[in-house]
């Protein structure tokens, strides 16, 4: 992940939330304050669109995608409808992280804390949000 290489070094304790928000049943969202102040905010389709787990990683770095950006339409697909992305279900990964059953069937990554503040898509952190 070339681009997480090119932000500012956090101390350690910034990477510890000190409340996690998840919007399941309002479909808002994540919300993370976390220990040093920083307030991260993660809408669900680029949570979906960041999954870090191998399948998704090795997907998104042969197409160039950033974690958070959606993949490329076909043009010449038609076009269907797609509900929107939301998990069905959060689950709590020990103190170190969070995993999401989404609606697609996709079960398989586990965003760490430390994932979730470098690729944090907020104005502050460098990123642009991507909708979703």
């Amino acid at each position: 992940m070339a681009f997480l290489e090119a932000k500012k070094l956090l101390a350690p304790e910034a990477y510890d939330p000190k409340a996690v928000k998840v919007g399941l049943t309002s479909g808002a969202g994540v919300d993370i304050t976390w220990a040093d102040g920083h307030e991260s905010r993660y809408l669900f389709g680029w949570l979906r669109d960041a999954c870090p787990c191998a399948t998704c990683e090795e997907e998104r770095g042969g197409s160039g995608r950033k974690p958070g950006e959606p993949a490329k339409a076909n043009p010449a697909a038609l076009p269907m409808f797609k509900p929107a992305t939301r998990p069905t279900k959060a689950n709590p990964i020990g103190k170190y992280a969070i995993q999401f059953d989404w609606n697609d069937g996709h079960t398989s990554g586990i965003y760490s804390w430390q994932y979730l503040r470098d690729v944090c898509p907020c104005g502050e952190c460098g990123r642009p949000k991507v909708s979703g």
